[in-house]
């Protein structure tokens, strides 16, 4: 059995607690590896380190940081194979979607490496003949990254490559579900040279690692990517030591389907959004909302496409569309937000139950007569599990789809320019997606709107979180 280890000040560290979480695998319910179950004093020897290791980071030119960015990308590309079959084995990802994951995180390291020589500040005119104002651009210094299980990879990078190369340093707790891809990442890091210190793993329980991740003084500014639960839990934890919080929380994805779409286009569009890592995604599709001019014909579509999915072991078949459920409780939480909402009056068109005695898979599933106050619309539901919501008003469907505790992400299915732009304008969400998929570009910015977060990340304002400014008024005797 694989026995992890942490990384804290350049070296890979032994499990001082003696304590151990088992890491499964969600398609067949097996041991695959062991996980610290770190403590208190581990992060705050990591944190220590950061510290110690931020002042000299800082001052290396921002194109060398950006170096190691590039040295990281390299070695992730030469342990392609290896990082995919990990994400698949621990967390049930598709082949082809873990591997989309390792190649995009290479991707998104060079990216941000990318704006080393970018980023910058400003000179501002003054009021007084012989004054310069100068805002300078800082890092934050010690920064902490607490990472979910649906794209624990890629969101290592999302939160450590801007910190980086703007001359943070950082430690980074991954979740205890998905922790051995973290361990091979740290493996890449310490062989690309990276100065001991600036980059620091430290495995554990949220109720402990990152609780203190959130709280300890010496840290400026905590991210965390999870639930709304662990998002307040982490605000009141950084709260004491008002340092900067980024989070990105959950989501309910509404999808608007108008008369005049491409229905063929926005079915396919909206299945892809629904299965993808079987439903497990904040921006995922999560309730239609279609004119009922055409919702015989779609409704029709959709159950076709979902049952057509292909579903099973992604260890064993190559080409599949969705594996299990990431765990017990993720397929426990499915099957009751699907039972409640026929309970509640919706029609189960197709799916609605689990496959199998072995392993967390759970059926694609569609549910039509859906109305507002039920709770499979108003709850996010991280599971391949669609309802459908039937509009006779554009007004209606705009009110509804912004009648929701989550902004993260919405989208539009018209060929009608003006109508478009009437829901662009309408919606209260952080991204929407015309006559698309869900799925964010890393030059873009990925923001949500109420309870889906606060801050957020990619692109050149994703860059800016990790960064301060500090304004300088010189002035001269001329």
């Amino acid at each position: 059995m694989k026995e992890l280890k942490m990384y804290i000040d350049g070296k890979f560290v032994e499990n001082k607690s003696g304590k151990w979480i088992n890491v499964l695998n969600p398609s067949t319910e097996e041991v695959t590896s062991l996980m610290p179950d770190g403590t208190v004093e581990e992060v705050q020897t990591a944190i220590e380190a950061a510290e110690k290791a931020q002042v000299a980071w800082e001052r290396v030119p921002a194109v060398e940081r950006a170096s190691y960015l590039i040295k990281i990308a390299a070695g992730i590309r030469k342990r392609e194979k290896e990082l995919t079959d990990i994400i698949v084995r621990e967390g049930g990802k598709t082949q082809g979607l873990a591997n989309v994951e390792v190649l995009f995180t290479a991707d998104y390291l060079e990216y941000m490496a990318g704006w080393a020589r970018r980023y910058e500040g400003e000179i501002i005119p003054s009021d007084r003949p012989n004054e310069n104002i100068f805002l300078f651009k800082k890092p934050i210094g010690v920064t902490t990254g607490i990472l979910p299980w649906n794209f624990p990879f890629f969101l290592i990078a999302r939160k450590a490559a801007p910190a980086l190369v703007t001359g943070n340093t950082i430690v980074i707790k991954p979740s205890q579900i998905t922790p051995e891809n973290a361990y091979v990442f740290a493996q890449i890091v310490d062989e690309a040279g990276v100065p001991q210190g600036v980059f620091n793993i430290v495995n554990g329980r949220g109720s402990v690692i990152g609780q203190e991740l959130a709280s300890n003084p010496k840290v400026g500014m905590v991210s965390l990517t999870g639930s709304v639960g662990a998002g307040v839990e982490t605000m009141k934890a950084a709260s004491a030591n008002v340092i900067k919080v980024s989070l990105e929380l959950g989501g309910k994805a509404p999808a608007i389907v108008l008369p005049d779409a491409d229905l063929d286009l926005a079915v396919k569009s909206i299945i892809a959004s629904r299965v993808i890592n079987t439903g497990q995604v904040c921006n995922c599709c999560e309730r239609v909302y279609v004119h009922s001019s055409i919702k015989a014909k779609f409704v029709e579509k959709v159950v076709a496409g979902m049952q057509a999915t292909k579903v099973g072991n992604p260890n064993e078949v190559v080409d599949l569309d969705m594996g299990p459920l990431v765990e017990a409780n993720a397929l426990k939480s499915v099957e009751e937000k699907v039972a409640k909402a026929i309970q509640q009056g919706a029609k189960l068109l197709c799916g609605g139950k689990r496959i199998g005695t072995k392993g967390y898979f759970f059926e694609p599933t569609v549910l039509d007569n859906c109305t507002q106050k039920m709770d499979i619309i108003q709850e996010e539901t991280f599971g391949p599990v669609l309802p459908i919501v039937e509009f006779t008003d554009l007004n209606d469907a705009i009110a509804w789809a912004n009648d929701c505790e989550y902004g993260l992400t919405s989208s539009i299915y018209t060929q009608n320019l003006d109508a478009a732009f009437k829901l662009i304008r309408s919606l209260k969400f952080g991204e929407t997606y015309v006559n698309r998929e869900n799925f964010e570009a890393m030059q873009g910015f990925h923001a949500g709107y109420r309870k889906s977060g606060i801050g957020g990340a990619d692109g050149k304002h994703g860059l800016e979180e990790y960064l301060q400014t500090q304004m300088v008024y010189l002035e001269t005797k001329g």
